[in-house]
């Protein structure tokens, strides 16, 4: 889905994924336990956020399933502190929000992913993909892989090649897990209409 440079298709894009409002309500706050704030603590400061008096919306949402939640705070907590550099993993995340065409993945990870150096010039360029002039050769690449991925569900060998150059084992290992993570969260928020939050641009260009 390509949305660069189309304010209609991005308004109608927005109204369609966020709807009216959410299709299955967030619990209240009062009803959090203290394993579930430690677990939102422990991924939010793994993405160098602070700590957080309430529990995000989306958060108490999810968990209305407890194994669920858990395991997807769990595998986020692994993969920002993962083995691949964290504007290497934000430049990738980017990439699948706006081909996802998902307002509250792509806004929180507008604001997240400047916090570790990503300009937003480069905000820019990923809007555009891989192609776009500007980029180094291994970080068109992490870009590449996230497209195809998403069209032909494989990193092709010319892609892997390049990423290999770079990247050790464990860190190709990381790679397609990470996109599939966010693939899935995209997935989960689009279609039960999470709600973004005030400070949360959504899908806008840049």
């Amino acid at each position: 889905m390509e949305l660069k440079g189309y304010g209609d298709r991005l308004a109608a894009r927005t109204a369609q994924v966020l709807g009216d409002g959410p299709k299955i309500a967030a619990l209240d706050d009062s009803e959090m336990s203290g394993e579930t704030r430690t677990l939102v603590d422990t991924i939010r400061l793994s993405a160098g956020a602070g700590t957080s008096a309430e529990v995000p919306e989306y958060m108490r949402t999810m968990v209305k399933h407890p194994a669920l939640f858990r395991a997807q705070m769990e595998l986020g907590t692994v993969l920002f502190k993962g083995q691949i550099s964290p504007r290497e993993r934000e430049l990738a995340v980017l990439r699948i929000g706006w081909l996802a065409g998902a307002p509250y993945e792509w806004g929180e990870h507008v604001k997240i992913s400047q916090r570790y150096g990503v300009t937003k010039e480069e905000i820019a360029r990923v809007q555009q993909g891989s192609a776009a002039p500007g980029w180094s050769v291994h970080d068109g690449a992490i870009l590449r892989g996230v497209e195809e991925l998403l069209s032909d569900f494989a990193v092709s060998d010319a892609t892997w090649d390049i990423l290999a150059k770079t990247w050790n084992e464990a860190q190709m290992l990381e790679y397609p897990s990470m996109v599939g993570q966010y693939v899935v969260t995209a997935f989960i928020q689009n279609s039960f209409r999470a709600r973004i939050a005030p400070e949360n641009p959504g899908l806008v260009n840049y």
